[in-house]
């Protein structure tokens, strides 16, 4: 076995095992303070919400730790032992070529889905289910499968297509053609997602309450921000949760609340909210957000291209075909990934506090802390959250926290 293919294998199995340790550790502090919510919300969580909660972030990592190591063993038998005979097999039927390697990626895309469809189906219709979240239906959820599985081939084909005709081209300036063409289409994915694929899974109407729309749109004005319209999501055909996002750029920025979140809010607390997704506006994290994408992509062609030249294929006993070479990259890209995330993180979480002191400038600390408790509360989001899980898996700040930096700065 080469040092390429030990490293990656070793690689996968740290991921998992720190993986198992942190969602083991995230378990365990939910269950220590089970009995006693945390002092500064005794008013407005009860001691059985408090409860509930803990049991879902228990039940939610018990399944996330089964489905992280069926995940590292599965990685593991695409690169030793599966990989190779579904080459194999795609070969018999289709002449060595693009659209051979296109085929082994998407084979293997297939065919990962499929395995990993149990865990959706027990954690949307065993766990949410559970828990009162879920309201969707099988139907739904197979129909949803469905329009993603052709929204990907529709997207990604194409895509696989150019990548390997371009490596073919011009071996050694493909890649940056690639990084190009990717911006490229994360930035159009900015417009086309919110105008013609999010539709096809939820319903949007414009908001209807005209108060609540006369002070959004003058908050609006006041923070000098042109919105495509103000929309609210029918989420609670599918779920309780409770969300509000900004999407699209210029003129196509849409302004999106949860259905579900309009009706468990108070009109303050909705406007604290907005107030919140302005203050990522205001401090320019959407554009910073793309920049950081643009590198993790720029290092992931240049990676991608690297693999190429050396053949990396070769190094685990593979045929040095692109699509091979390719699958191997991602699976290997994955644990690295995952030791990246508090980096990222970090930087996602300063944002969100950065957000939070500009709703508080607007409104006062009152309405975002109400806000922020209710959404905990509703999402049965724990109060007491391992530090170390936090750190790696939380991309925003813990409820307590952005409450109490809310509570300590000064004014309002």
């Amino acid at each position: 076995m080469s040092l390429v293919a030990t490293s990656v294998y070793l690689a996968i199995l740290a991921s998992a095992a720190l993986g198992v340790y942190l969602k083991t550790r995230q378990s365990r502090a939910a269950r220590a303070d089970r009995e006693t919510p945390p002092p500064e919300f005794a008013a407005t969580v009860t001691v059985d919400e408090h409860r509930r909660a803990a049991d879902y972030t228990v039940a939610r990592m018990r399944l996330s730790v089964a489905e992280t190591v069926f995940d590292a063993a599965l990685a593991l038998a695409w690169l030793a032992l599966l990989l190779g005979p579904l080459y194999a097999l795609l070969a018999q039927f289709i002449t060595p070529g693009l659209t051979l390697s296109v085929a082994v990626v998407v084979a293997v895309a297939i065919v990962d889905h499929l395995l990993r469809l149990p865990f959706s189906l027990v954690e949307t219709f065993g766990l949410e289910t559970r828990f009162g979240f879920n309201r969707s239906t099988l139907t739904m959820f197979f129909l949803d499968e469905a329009k993603g599985a052709a929204l990907w081939l529709l997207f990604f084909m194409p895509l696989l297509y150019g990548l390997f005709l371009a490596a073919r081209v011009s071996p050694d300036y493909w890649w940056l053609a690639g990084f190009v063409a990717a911006l490229a289409l994360l930035l159009a994915m900015t417009v086309i997602y919110p105008t013609f694929i999010a539709p096809l899974f939820n319903d949007f109407a414009p908001l209807e309450d005209a108060a609540l729309k006369a002070r959004m749109e003058e908050l609006l004005a006041r923070c000098g921000f042109q919105s495509g319209g103000l929309f609210v999501m029918d989420a609670s055909t599918r779920s309780t949760h409770g969300n509000a996002y900004f999407s699209g750029f210029g003129k196509a920025k849409r302004i999106v609340f949860f259905d579900t979140l309009l009706r468990k809010h108070s009109a303050d607390e909705i406007l604290a909210i907005l107030a919140h997704e302005l203050g990522h506006y205001k401090f320019g994290h959407v554009r910073q957000r793309m920049m950081q994408a643009a590198a993790f992509l720029f290092i992931g062609f240049a990676a991608l291209h690297l693999a190429f030249a050396r053949g990396l294929g070769g190094a685990f006993g593979l045929p040095n075909d692109p699509g091979v070479i390719f699958v191997i990259a991602l699976t290997a890209a994955a644990p690295i990934l995952h030791l990246l995330s508090p980096l990222t993180n970090f930087l996602s979480r300063r944002a969100e506090f950065e957000a939070d002191g500009f709703a508080r400038s607007i409104y006062g600390k009152e309405p975002m802390v109400s806000a922020l408790t209710k959404l905990s509360r509703d999402n049965l989001a724990t109060l007491t959250p391992d530090r170390l899980y936090a750190l790696f898996y939380y991309s925003h700040p813990p409820a307590p926290i952005r409450i109490a930096a809310l509570e300590e700065a000064r004014g309002g």
